[in-house]
């Protein structure tokens, strides 16, 4: 009787909370099943404390089978294959298959990574001090984080990335003047979850600061990221360096990365295509532009406000606006194939400016909170009372 007890008492936990895993952490699942954000965040807080009780469980109900003749055989392996498939796959995929590059990062000159970048491609690009560094979303695909030692020209600074978004970020991986040592964790809301494993806190990459309970704790300082095409990469920053993720050398692991690269990239190739987002966690729904519209948005404070490049060459490729009490100068320049935001404390419109933010006014830095290209259905799900196109 007490061996029985404990058998199924077992095999009820383990596989409640394997499949808990699964259903909060193992992304395929939000294409078949709608999972609540909180439930999401929760399991990121507490993931090592809940897969150590669950595999307990499971070690619990394996000994009441073998040891004291408890339980139905077929009970027992059923509980078995569904706890290896629960808890291996989620852990392999999050752990192993989106292992991320935030310390180990490879930078390449212009001239090796013209091999492997097309001239057309679009760039994520960051820079300090005429230093810049460019990404591919391609090459951002599978890590998701980017970064290296060295710094961006002394400055520790991290690419993240969520192809589910089509979001490039870079941020100073610090909070409270402590490292953020970053991992990469689970999408919701089609935008990629870090958790800062100094505090296991959950960081949603778009907002960039820890939550408690709902509420905005401290985070990172986003760093300038913008888009251009490579080609444009090439003309700005000649002895710019390119991110390249290479296929490792161990023929074992260059046939899980390739397992897992082809897994993503068809997924993404739907998301890129389609007007429904793949995982349909959305809250939010907007229709004042299609699902997959690239926007470029910004948020200062509680003002959020976002530009398509349509409507900015439309406007000769130079918007003077106000976003948060701040003048921002929004422009598109075609050189270099790329829109950029600028801060304006000139105190008078802005008529001329380049891509370096240069004008007959002086240099304007550029805004740091851009956030460039990203699908307008993610942009209006985590800022639903945003501006479209304000001049």
């Amino acid at each position: 009787m007490i061996g029985t007890t404990l058998f199924w008492i077992g095999l009820v936990v383990a596989v409640a909370i394997g499949f808990v895993y699964f259903r909060d952490l193992g992304d395929i699942s939000q294409m078949v099943m709608k999972v609540k954000r909180e439930n999401t965040l929760r399991f990121i807080r507490n993931e090592y404390q809940l897969v150590a009780i669950g595999l307990a469980a499971a070690a619990l109900m394996t000994a009441a089978h073998l040891f004291m003749d408890a339980g139905p055989g077929w009970a027992f392996w059923t509980a078995i294959i569904l706890c290896l498939m629960f808890y291996g796959f989620t852990y392999v995929w999050v752990h192993l298959a989106l292992r991320n590059q935030v310390n180990s990062a490879k930078y390449f000159s212009i001239s090796e990574a013209v091999a492997y970048i097309n001239p057309s491609s679009s760039v994520l690009v960051i820079e300090n001090n005429g230093a810049a560094r460019a990404h591919s979303d391609r090459d951002l695909m599978q890590p998701h984080l980017a970064g290296d030692q060295e710094g961006l020209d002394g400055e520790n600074v991290v690419m993240t990335y969520c192809s589910m978004a089509n979001l490039g970020v870079g941020y100073k991986p610090e909070i409270e003047g402590q490292n953020a040592k970053l991992t990469v964790m689970a999408q919701h809301g089609n935008n990629l979850i870090l958790r800062d494993n100094s505090s296991n806190e959950p960081i949603q990459q778009i907002y960039g600061y820890r939550e408690h309970g709902g509420e905005r704790g401290p985070g990172m300082t986003p760093w300038p990221t913008f888009r251009m095409s490579f080609s444009g990469f090439q003309k700005a920053y000649p002895d710019g360096e390119v991110f390249l993720s290479k296929p490792s050398r161990n023929p074992l692991v260059w046939l899980f990365d390739f397992v897992t690269g082809l897994t993503l990239a068809g997924g993404i190739e739907i998301q890129h295509r389609a007007n429904a987002p793949l995982m349909d966690n959305m809250t939010n729904e907007d229709d004042r532009l299609p699902n997959k519209t690239y926007v470029w948005g910004i948020n200062i404070g509680a003002d959020a406000v976002c530009y398509t490049r349509d409507f900015i060459v439309e406007h000769g490729g130079l918007i003077n606006t106000t976003i948060g009490g701040r003048a921002i100068v929004i422009s598109w320049d075609a050189l270099y194939d790329s829109i950029g935001a600028y801060y304006n404390d000139t105190d008078t419109p802005i008529t001329e400016i380049d891509f370096f933010g240069k004008t007959p006014q002086g240099v304007l830095p550029r805004v740091e909170a851009l956030k460039s290209g990203l699908f307008w259905h993610v942009w209006v799900e985590f800022f639903p009372d945003t501006d479209v196109n304000r001049t």
